[in-house]
């Protein structure tokens, strides 16, 4: 913060996108329930897991391929199997209708250093697909072009 107690231009815009970003991955429990396919590839998950941008993760629980649940982090003494957290610039990038490559890919953020994968991944690597597709929704309704 300046003196003046204003924001800078990199702060305000900083904010804005971790603002629209938060916002969109609120979206996700309503995209997937329009996405029939997708609930039906991940007909036989159920997990509790932390997912979402770093500034502000969601504790999400799936069930038969739904999200029932999706409630900002963090809650006292909640667990999860595992974590998935990247950046704001990173998921915007990652939303983008063609992403650039690098950030095209789930695990291509983690090896970027833009997000973080943690926990017991058995379940995100055996419903890879689905994560990664689940993730990605936001990409197909075109909402990574206003981030």
């Amino acid at each position: 913060m300046e003196p003046t107690g204003r924001l800078k231009k990199d702060e305000r815009s900083a904010s804005s996108t971790d603002q629209g970003v938060i916002a969109t991955f609120k979206s996700l429990p309503d995209l997937l329930a329009r996405d029939e396919a997708l609930i039906t590839r991940g007909r036989w998950l159920d997990v509790d897991c932390l997912l979402g941008p770093m500034v502000q993760p969601f504790h999400i629980a799936i069930r038969a391929g739904r999200i029932v649940e999706m409630t900002p982090a963090p809650l006292l003494m909640r667990s999860w199997r595992f974590s998935y957290r990247a950046s704001t610039q990173a998921l915007a990038a990652y939303w983008q209708a063609v992403p650039r490559p690098g950030w095209h890919d789930l695990l291509a953020l983690t090896k970027r250093g833009e997000a973080v994968l943690e926990g017991d991944l058995y379940p995100f690597m055996t419903h890879l697909q689905f994560f990664k597709d689940l993730l990605a929704l936001p990409r197909r309704r075109g909402i990574g072009d206003a981030a």
